[in-house]
């Protein structure tokens, strides 16, 4: 962890919150292991992008978050969607385009927003979403609200202007506001050194005259550490952060990518820092989980989603007339 401020602020991770941020990493992995099946069964409405190797990012970042805080995610983000309380029958509603999913069957994957949890979708221009994420925390605030604005952005996206619009606004309104910039190395097929020259996007935050953090993505403990001190600092009304999360994307960009492109020694010595089973080591040498508890978690899991599965599978299409519903305000 390097960055270019000393943080006031303490963060305890009990053993009960690291078992949590275990097994949300875990309902994760599964969850989408499920999705790619029932994609490759031809089930699945539109693509499934997918965030193997990135999960210690989404999760440790979700779970740092208080109920009242806003979440802003990209496409590759279901641990953050599932560590702010969506489960995972809406999750699977969205992607089998069902009438009762969040959309009501009018969009697919995890471009869904749900009010009920916070929850604010991505559109597909990703960076455009930071300028809405730093005016909902600075309306927030307006408000008198004590609230947390969080969003997610790939090194990709941190190009384009939203992205130093946004920033620079969040900066000088000292807004309410944590970007989390997934840095898996590749945007789609491009990798980092052809799209940037900078060895961290975190010292961005320099020109903005923001705390900005570098963080080994693949660290849920990391991660969820730095992510809840930035966030505690932004409630705290002393302004945004920017913290890079480096990874490896462990999978192509969607599930009909291969991922030729990406070099194969590079994906073995990222296998070796699976998040997952990166904590599940750390947990079993300090004696937090033992194999009958991991055998255990996983198996509530594997029912979990078993029967998720099959109660979206069941639920409804949409009727056809919804089509040219809820398009325009009234």
């Amino acid at each position: 962890m390097k960055g270019n401020y000393m943080s006031a602020f303490n963060v305890d991770i009990t053993p009960e919150l690291k078992v949590k941020l275990y097994t949300m990493m875990v309902k994760t992995r599964l969850t989408e292991e499920r999705i790619i099946a029932l994609y490759r069964q031809g089930r699945i409405v539109g693509g499934v992008y997918t965030g193997r190797g990135v999960e210690a990012t989404t999760v440790g970042s979700g779970l740092a978050l208080e109920a009242q805080d806003w979440l802003f995610p990209i496409h590759r983000d279901l641990g953050a969607h599932l560590a702010k309380g969506q489960s995972v029958f809406n999750i699977l509603l969205q992607y089998l385009g069902r009438g009762n999913g969040l959309s009501r069957g009018k969009d697919s994957g995890i471009h869904c927003s749900d009010t009920r949890l916070n929850i604010v979708g991505n559109v597909s221009h990703l960076g455009h979403m930071i300028p809405v994420a730093v005016g909902t925390a600075i309306g927030k605030r307006m408000q008198g609200e004590k609230v947390v604005a969080l969003n997610f952005i790939g090194e990709g996206g941190s190009n384009i202007g939203d992205f130093h619009e946004g920033l620079n606004f969040a900066a000088v309104q000292k807004a309410p506001f944590v970007l989390i910039i997934e840095n898996n190395h590749y945007a789609y097929s491009t990798p980092t050194h052809k799209g940037f020259s900078a060895k961290y996007l975190s010292d961005r935050a320099i020109g903005y005259g923001i705390p900005g953090h570098h963080v080994d993505g693949t660290d849920v403990l990391q991660v969820y550490k730095v992510v809840k001190e930035a966030v505690e600092r932004a409630r705290a009304g002393d302004g945004p952060s920017l913290i890079e999360c480096l990874s490896f994307r462990m999978v192509g960009h969607s599930a009909h990518d291969d991922a030729f492109y990406v070099d194969k020694q590079r994906m073995k010595e990222y296998e070796k820092k699976d998040p997952i089973l990166r904590l599940e080591h750390h947990l079993h040498r300090e004696g937090t989980l033992n194999e009958p508890l991991i055998a255990s978690i996983k198996a509530e899991l594997e029912e979990e989603i078993e029967q998720a599965t099959q109660a979206a599978l069941d639920s409804p299409l949409p009727e056809a007339h919804w089509a040219a519903e809820g398009l325009f305000a009234e």
